[in-house]
This record gives structure tokens, sequence and C-alpha cells, in this order.
């Protein structure tokens, strides 16, 4: 494991989860959450950001899948928090654009220490499957709570909700990816006039 490694445990009455991450990996992944249409989501941010990550989760799903796929964005946001430390070196600020066929998708990060989401996304149809697509908005606020960071998410065309989801997930991805890479100008320095993150 690299030096740039967290593994975080969220236990409550409504949910289990673990959290392995590898923030200089290769974009394995492993994932055990009862919920197939997020692990797809999951996959993408692990493939597109080189990120190695595994999660564990047990959730009260009999009732749904709110509990889970929130307390997996919180205990993801802390596994970052834990990697990065003190966050000297990195980019700080990451952005992609992602296509796929007629969606497009914008998200861009700062790894502000101040949590903050803007969100706007809308689909088409209230499910992906089984897949409640409100639940992304708090996959994502969960995270950006708990990371912690500023995040913008924006679906800027689409009309195949699927489309929409993975082009949103790889852009997320992607703008981790480059957030958290190193800047070999500014080693060992915290990226803000602040001294602080």
């Amino acid at each position: 494991m690299s030096d740039r490694s967290a593994s975080v445990s969220r236990n409550t009455l409504e949910t289990q989860i673990s959290v392995s991450l590898n923030l200089d990996g290769s974009g394995n992944s492993s994932f055990d959450t009862g919920i197939p249409f997020l692990e797809h989501m999951l996959e993408q941010i692990a493939r597109h950001g080189s990120f190695d990550l595994e999660i564990k989760a047990s959730g009260d799903l009999h009732i749904d899948d709110h509990h889970t796929v929130e307390d997996i964005g919180i205990t993801l946001g802390q596994a970052f928090k834990q990697a990065l430390d003190d966050k000297k070196g990195i980019m700080r600020y990451g952005h992609a654009y992602v296509p796929l066929d007629e969606a497009l998708s914008r998200v861009v990060i700062d790894f502000s220490g101040r949590p903050g989401i803007e969100y706007r996304v809308e689909f088409a149809r209230p499910r992906i499957g089984q897949f409640d697509v409100d639940l992304f908005h708090e996959f994502f606020q969960g995270f950006a709570n708990h990371a912690p960071v500023t995040l913008h998410i924006d679906s800027l065309a689409g009309q195949n909700a699927h489309h929409i989801a993975e082009t949103v997930f790889k852009a997320f991805g992607r703008a981790l990816r480059f957030a958290v890479s190193k800047d070999e100008r500014m080693l060992g320095v915290i990226p803000s006039t602040k001294g602080t993150l």
C-alpha cells in the first residue's frame, strides 16, 4: 500500500460500511453492497480515477437503498480525507467533461476543506432499473460533507438516464484523479495561501 491509502469503517444501526482506498492505484476495484447499479457507478470512479477501491456494505435494504447509498458516500469521503492527510503537494482542483453518446456531464471539485455541493442533474425517469436516481444526490452530498470538498456537478445534455448517470460518475472519477494528483512544483506545500486546507 502507498502512503496515500486509507481504510475506513462506519457502523451504525442502519449500515455497516468498510472502504479501502489507494489513491495511487491502477483502477482495480471490488464491491459488495447489495446494490448492483451503484456498484457499476463506483467502478467508474475507480477506473477513471485510477484508484484501487474496495467497498463492502451491509444495510437495511429491506427498507430501501437510501441509508446504504448515503453512508457509502460518507465513508468514501472519509477515506479520501484520511488518504490525503494534510493535502501537501496536491493539485487541489480538478475538473472533467465526459460524453457518452447524447449525454454530457461536467464535474468540478476543490479539496477546499469547505463542504458544499451544487448538483444540477435531471433525469427523465425516476429509476434506472431498480435504482432510485434521487439517491445519487445523497451519495455526492455525503462525500462532499466528509471529504470535505466543494463539488459542482452538471448534466449538460442527455436523454438516456443510464448515459447521464454514467457520464456523471466517470467525470467525478476523472476530476478526483486530477485534484489528488501530485503537483511536482508544489511538493511539500499546502496549495492555499491560508497555509491550511
